[in-house]
């Protein structure tokens, strides 16, 4: 008997941060704006091909830059990202760094988060529907190991592994935030990973992170603490980085896909509590795209119908 495949077609999505707006080098490309129950992403979401595979591309803070850290929809983007098929997302920004060895040009392949934002929408359950999925392991292990491999093949210097706190911002850190949380063990710092990361898991979408060094933020004292003006020529070294990286974990990839080795897209079926006889209608209806999987083998049905 003929053991059934359980292979699909790869459609990566990229959300690029800082510095990272655009990928030149997609193929067959088509813009759409992609309407969400959460209201609207950063922008439109650009599709196309990369070295033979299906890529969504999506600017973080939008054209121009116009959107700080604090005003990004996350829901949005991420609800945008699974409405329109993206089966792993790869996420790419700017950070400082809190080790002495994660230089300025480097790319570390993040494992773990401490998040340390506020007033960000984190969550799409709520009242009516709860779920608590876990995020003992945040990141997809085998993207983030393709993401390794990728990168040093383009000869960028690769960290497989670092602790990233996400901070509110949009102020960089005071001395005493950034020796406390290099005291925290944490590896680096950046204000856009969450609550991204925790929006993904909840739609079980594969999530790898890029965080790309710019600075040593503010710890070391024999140098000026980091300023806007200071970061922009690396972040265009980074930037042409990261765009031969992606082109390399896409050929590295290939079209089709296996699921995640960690389990991340059935995430829901351990973390939904709330009874069906009290689900609300309205917010299963709202959550169509990011919970169809689970709703359809649960209820048949998404959004009620």
């Amino acid at each position: 008997m003929k053991r059934k495949s359980n292979m699909q077609e790869r459609i990566l999505g990229i959300i690029g941060g800082s510095g990272l707006y655009a990928l030149d080098a997609l193929d067959h490309v088509e813009a759409r704006d992609i309407p969400t129950p959460w209201g609207s992403p950063s922008g439109p979401l650009v599709s196309g091909r990369l070295k033979g595979v299906r890529v969504i591309f999506l600017a973080r803070h939008g054209e121009g830059h116009r959107l700080p850290p604090g005003a990004i929809n996350y829901r949005a983007n991420i609800d945008a990202l699974k409405r329109s098929g993206a089966t792993d997302v790869v996420s790419i920004s700017a950070c400082g760094s809190l080790r002495e060895g994660f230089q300025p040009g480097d790319f570390v392949m993040v494992d773990q988060f401490i998040d340390r934002t506020t007033g960000r929408e984190s969550s799409f359950f709520g009242p009516g529907f709860a779920a608590h999925v876990s995020m003992a392991e945040p990141v997809c292990s085998a993207l983030r190991r393709s993401l390794v491999e990728a990168a040093k093949a383009v000869g960028v210097r690769a960290h497989d592994g670092g602790v990233y706190l996400c901070m509110n911002g949009p102020q960089f850190s005071s001395r005493a935030e950034s020796d406390l949380h290099r005291k925290w063990g944490c590896d680096v710092v950046g204000m856009t990973n969450m609550p991204e990361a925790k929006l993904a898991r909840e739609a079980e979408l594969p999530y790898a992170s890029v965080a790309m060094v710019t600075d040593y933020d503010c710890w070391r004292r024999d140098e000026k603490a980091v300023e806007v003006t200071d970061l922009l020529a690396v972040m265009r070294s980074n930037t042409g980085q990261a765009r031969r990286m992606l082109s390399a974990l896409a050929e590295r990839l290939g079209p089709t896909r296996d699921p995640s080795p960690d389990g991340i897209e059935t995430s829901l079926d351990q973390a939904v509590i709330t009874a069906p006889e009290a689900q609300d209608p309205q917010l299963i209806a709202k959550l169509d795209a990011v919970a169809g999987r689970y709703l359809r083998t649960r209820h048949g049905r998404v959004g009620g119908s």
